[in-house]
């Protein structure tokens, strides 16, 4: 099968989130997706079959598989629309998490994403001696969500994931307010075996729902400051997340196990 590298929420190779796409004639057992996504060793790995009109499309972390993948989504979209169906400038796909829409606009592709319903919950010592630093807001959406006091405390993190791992919520997103963008988050996900992912996008149906009501904005820029580095654009769309970014083509490659 074909496999396709892509970094997402970047329109530069070595920066964004870098994920692997699969594209397939007919699905294979779920344990061969598990193993290539572990022999990739991405944060996600994306497996796609056309289905009618429509791809349908699974993600795969080394850990496990995931109801709801951001970047890797922007990846098979751009696949798609520049090497699968050239001209293309529309992509709906069939997921665990229901229909997800791609459209490009330019270089950008606008992903539509269902938002976490955010609630709050206390903050903890179990929290503080995870992170690193003492939140002054917690929520709970899929992941847990930390709201810190500035950019440099989030950028300046060395969290301690032996404890993360034992926080409640499947990831954990950190994130402040920005001087440069509205906001600035990192993501780490030691529950999936990724130690930081890159640029998170299901991470931003907890992030910018949370800074557009904060910020009183329709709209926020986002960036996700890990040693890579990625941008978003965000919006709401009643209970959905809108979000936009770019993406780089880093490698093309056979894979030789069916």
């Amino acid at each position: 099968m074909k496999q396709y590298v892509v970094d997402a929420f970047t329109d530069q190779v070595f920066q964004g989130n870098p994920a692997a796409v699969c594209v397939m004639d007919a699905w294979i057992p779920d344990a061969l997706m598990q193993k290539i996504a572990m022999e990739n060793n991405l944060s996600e790995t994306a497996f796609t079959v056309k289905e009618g009109e429509r791809y349908r499309l699974r993600w795969f972390t080394p850990g496990g598989e995931l109801e709801l993948v951001g970047h890797a989504t922007l990846a098979c979209a751009y696949v798609i629309m520049n090497f699968l169906e050239k001209g293309k400038e529309h992509v709906s796909f069939d997921t665990l998490s229901g229909e997800l829409t791609v459209q490009k606009y330019g270089d950008l592709y606008e992903m539509n994403f269902p938002a976490y319903e955010l609630t709050p919950v206390e903050v903890t010592q179990e929290m503080t001696d995870a992170i690193g630093a003492t939140p002054i807001e917690a929520y709970m959406g899929r992941d847990l969500l930390c709201v810190l006091q500035d950019e440099d405390t989030v950028k300046n993190l060395t969290p301690n994931l032996d404890k993360v791992i034992h926080l409640d919520g499947l990831l954990l997103q950190v994130t402040a307010k920005g001087s440069e963008t509205d906001c600035v988050s990192r993501t780490f996900a030691p529950k999936m075996k990724v130690p930081e992912d890159p640029v998170c996008g299901s991470g931003h149906c907890h992030i910018a729902p949370y800074w557009i009501q904060k910020l009183q904005k329709d709209e926020i820029v986002a960036y996700q400051a890990s040693p890579r580095g990625g941008t978003l654009y965000c919006k709401l769309d009643g209970d959905r997340v809108v979000m936009s970014g770019k993406a780089a083509l880093y490698s093309i490659a056979d894979i030789f196990v069916r």
